[in-house]
């Protein structure tokens, strides 16, 4: 984290764990207008006039539909081709960056260079030098107008002014994110949280699995195929860019293989909060490889958690998954805002 910019949370009565963790104390822990702090995410820049061709070959979606305007979802793959991370993709004055979970960060921008090879781009890692927030609620939209001149209207859509980056993230309420100098985060915070209270990662999280998009951490790292996350629903997915690592795996997924497993978003109540990770059972589960795991999981303001899970179709369509164990605590199917492509 910026060391600037911690000292400016630390200001705002917030508390910041050994491990980055950034809490702050409030009775309504889902606020209507809501405030984040992003820094549990990580930025890698890749730059250079090869930047985008380099990262063509590298991600499952198409990079050359992401413009100063334009944000997108994506993922790396395995050889075999199950997702190492999934990210947004977007730019900023020239260059890509890639937004993700720091405990996954830090293996991409070990893994990511080492394909570069002759091509002309650099990727640094830019996590310390710029600052994410966010805003959500049915307040954002109003509260951002009064300091951008244009807010993106589309889910992935990018606004740029200044050396401040706005991007509206999918999913309801509205929802925002803000990228930019420590300074100029300190200021607008200031002034959006007049209106907004801060609230905290694990929010943020649950509204990521509400929108039912995946968040691939160091639990479940090479552990799925995109199309077992949804990604190809969420535009996360291109089947016409051409080759990248991992491709004959995920197009034979669509084109020959009968997918088995898929995402979905459901409900639980337990003693011991769900982890990402965590194995589903089914009675009567054929399968040597389990009835499925967790993706990610959150506290619900409705008491209970919230969580997204990689399962087998049949189980979860007879209603009969299971946290820990056969007998363990039973999922409530949920319903995600978008349907299946068959």
């Amino acid at each position: 984290m910026n060391s600037q910019w911690k000292s400016f949370l630390e200001s705002q009565s917030a508390l910041i764990t050994d491990e980055g963790t950034v809490q702050f104390n409030s009775d309504d822990q889902f606020p209507a207008c809501a405030l984040f702090d992003l820094s549990q995410l990580g930025l890698i820049r890749v730059s250079g006039e090869e930047a985008q061709s380099f990262l063509q070959g590298q991600f499952t979606n198409d990079t050359r539909d992401v413009t100063e305007s334009s944000s997108q979802l994506s993922s790396y793959c395995s050889p075999k081709g199950r997702m190492l991370a999934n990210f947004r993709l977007f730019m900023r004055q020239g260059d890509f960056f890639l937004q993700m979970p720091l405990d996954i960060h830090h293996k991409i921008m070990k893994r990511l260079p080492m394909f570069i090879l002759m091509s002309k781009a650099k990727v640094s890692d830019a996590s310390d030098e710029l600052v994410a927030i966010g805003v959500a609620g049915d307040c954002a939209k109003s509260l951002l107008q009064k300091h951008f001149a244009t807010i993106p209207e589309q889910p992935g859509a990018v606004t740029q002014q200044a050396d401040t980056t706005l991007i509206k993230i999918p999913g309801a309420p509205d929802r925002f994110q803000v990228i930019g100098s420590p300074e100029a985060m300190a200021t607008l915070w200031s002034q959006l949280s007049a209106q907004a209270t801060p609230a905290s990662s694990d929010y943020w999280s649950l509204l990521d699995i509400r929108a039912g998009i995946p968040t691939i951490l160091q639990e479940t790292e090479d552990s799925f195929v995109p199309q077992m996350t949804n990604m190809q629903i969420v535009d996360g997915v291109s089947f016409t860019k051409g080759c990248y690592t991992g491709q004959e795996v995920v197009a034979r997924m669509k084109y020959l293989g009968k997918l088995k497993r898929r995402m979905y978003l459901a409900s639980v109540d337990s003693d011991t909060p769900p982890r990402p990770g965590d194995e589903l059972f089914a009675p009567g589960s054929d399968s040597g490889q389990g009835a499925g795991r967790v993706v990610d999981a959150r506290p619900s303001p409705n008491g209970g958690f919230e969580l997204l899970a990689v399962a087998e179709i049949k189980s979860f369509e007879e209603d009969n998954l299971h946290l820990q164990s056969e007998q363990g605590p039973k999922l409530r199917p949920g319903k995600l805002p978008y349907t299946f492509d068959e």
